[in-house]
């Protein structure tokens, strides 16, 4: 394993765990939507996959998780499901990918570098598919939001919902998870050919020798 993939193996898997410390923020992060009235400009609300929060200027927050699961909108459950199932799969990739890394000492005996080759290849692809499950909830959201802040048969005076902290934390950690897959599939294109040993190359050119010399007579 060159160096190179070795540097490009850790690249990825720190950009694999930030991610996914990302994307769990992301999923616990009320801020999802925020919205404020100027009827009460000391207050502003935020609602999040969990719960809706009302946040004052002087540094208070109450926040109020839903009180039914079946009365939750169809947007905000497939948030959910698409948030919870990007951890799990990001969870998986960073497991399956760590016993790969050329610095684990391990899958000596099982097929050597080919086994880690497509260990590292298989937590690539997990990462990836991580990332896209990220970005399908945060970009949804944020198309909602801009559909319903353009619409004009809502009165001018009425307030409507914004772009919240963790969208943004979201697409940084969907763009990160899709990045640090990419990284690490890239890693495995940089092995570099093993040299042969002295010995065997030393016997190589004498048969080969032997064999000019052959030829000759």
């Amino acid at each position: 394993m060159g160096t190179s993939a070795c540097a490009l193996e850790l690249l990825g898997m720190l950009f694999y765990v930030g991610a996914w410390l990302c994307a769990l923020a992301t999923t616990i992060l009320p801020q999802w939507l925020t919205k404020s009235t100027s009827l009460l400009p000391v207050e502003s609300y935020n609602q999040g996959l969990w719960e809706t929060c009302v946040v004052q200027d002087v540094g208070g927050m109450e926040c109020r998780s839903y009180d039914s699961l079946l009365g939750l909108s169809s947007h905000l459950m497939l948030a959910r499901i698409f948030m919870c199932s990007s951890l799990a799969v990001g969870v998986l990739g960073i497991l399956v990918a760590t016993p790969g890394l050329s610095l684990v000492n391990s899958c000596r005996g099982c097929g050597g570098s080919q086994t880690k080759r497509t260990i590292i290849i298989t937590g690539g692809v997990l990462g990836i598919i991580s990332g896209v499950l990220c970005l399908i909830p945060v970009c949804y959201t944020a198309h909602l939001a801009v559909v319903h802040f353009f619409d004009d048969k809502v009165p001018d005076g009425v307030p409507r919902w914004e772009f919240g902290d963790a969208l943004f934390c979201g697409w940084a950690a969907g763009f990160l998870l899709i990045m640090a897959g990419l990284i690490m599939v890239t890693s495995c294109t940089c092995l570099q050919v093993e040299p042969q040993p002295i010995m065997q190359r030393r016997y190589q050119v004498k048969s080969t020798d032997l064999r000019k010399n052959f030829e000759y007579v």
